[in-house]
């Protein structure tokens, strides 16, 4: 009976959160600029309402960027419309036209490589549509200026550490009967092997919120690592949900200076009672509409937009 109340709950909330966020349809258009920044980002119809209130909240904050979307294959006639109209007519490419070469299909692996190849001439910013922005991000504006990657933090203890140490750290606790892929391969990463690559580092990093400096290399590192990571867990573990994760992760700590935003001002959501000085929020789908707080951060988002 609490699991049902539980879902009630939720999905009241849910509802409550898509009949407020229809206000960003009232609030101005974003004027992308064609500056060298790309706000990229993977959506279909379900999300539509959310992620503008992401990508706009994101944009008025950065005050950079042209936006390009990849469709799951579910955006409609009329969601393209309003997209070209709230986002100043950004580029949307199908998934279907992703060729993921030797990684996986699915699982947001056409998103990553997407990015990668974009990077080859751009600075990329990978935005989820959970995602809420509600104060200027002086860390990710000089990221992009030195043209250093970053990504958001996995958690509080996240750091930029060798392989070995990663490794050493996922041991150091009993294994579980079944083992999440993300902490099967970190609980083997010592054992991944790149040619040509030394000093590999890894961070438990979010895929929600990175971003990837300009590099002529593209996907070469994503499919060098996804093809040792499959030699390690096995075709079928390494097509689970969450190897795309890790592998935007891996790509980031082995950039020549990456960034792990602080904790506390670039942050997830775990059903906190409040985000406290946070300026980026990803609320995380476990506890998305926990307290009615997605919902209230978005209403605040989307009044500075109009004023």
């Amino acid at each position: 009976m609490p699991d049902l109340v539980s879902r009630v709950i939720r999905k009241l909330r849910e509802r409550r959160f898509t009949r407020a966020v229809q206000a960003v349809l009232a609030t101005p258009p974003v004027v992308p600029r064609d500056d060298g920044v790309i706000l990229f980002s993977m959506i279909g119809t379900r999300v539509l309402l959310p992620y503008l209130v992401a990508i706009k909240s994101l944009h008025a904050q950065l005050g950079r960027g042209r936006i390009v979307i990849l469709d799951d294959g579910s955006l409609t006639a009329a969601d393209r419309a309003v997209l070209a109209a709230q986002l100043g007519g950004p580029e949307i490419r199908p998934i279907h036209g992703v060729d993921t070469g030797p990684c996986p299909r699915g699982g947001t692996w056409e998103r990553l490589l997407t990015i990668l190849d974009l990077r080859r001439e751009a600075y990329v910013i990978q935005l989820d549509s959970d995602t809420v922005t509600t104060a200027p991000l002086p860390d990710v504006s000089a990221a992009i200026a030195a043209g250093r990657s970053f990504t958001l933090a996995g958690g509080g203890d996240a750091a930029l550490l060798p392989l070995a140490e990663i490794a050493a750290r996922a041991n150091a606790h009993p294994a579980p009967a079944r083992l999440h892929v993300q902490e099967a391969l970190e609980r083997a990463i010592d054992r991944i092997f790149i040619p040509g690559r030394t000093g590999l580092r890894y961070v438990r990093g979010c895929s929600g919120f990175a971003g990837f400096a300009p590099d002529p290399s593209g996907r070469a590192l994503a499919e060098a690592f996804s093809a040792a990571a499959q030699g390690l867990l096995g075709p079928a573990r390494w097509a689970e949900w969450g190897t795309e994760q890790v592998t935007s992760s891996f790509v980031v700590a082995n950039e020549p200076d990456p960034l792990v935003l602080c904790h506390d001002r670039y942050r997830n959501y775990w059903g906190e009672p409040d985000v406290g000085e946070a300026a980026f929020v990803h609320f995380v789908g476990t506890c998305r509409f926990d307290r009615d707080l997605y919902r209230r951060t978005a209403l605040a988002a989307i009044a500075a937009l109009r004023a």
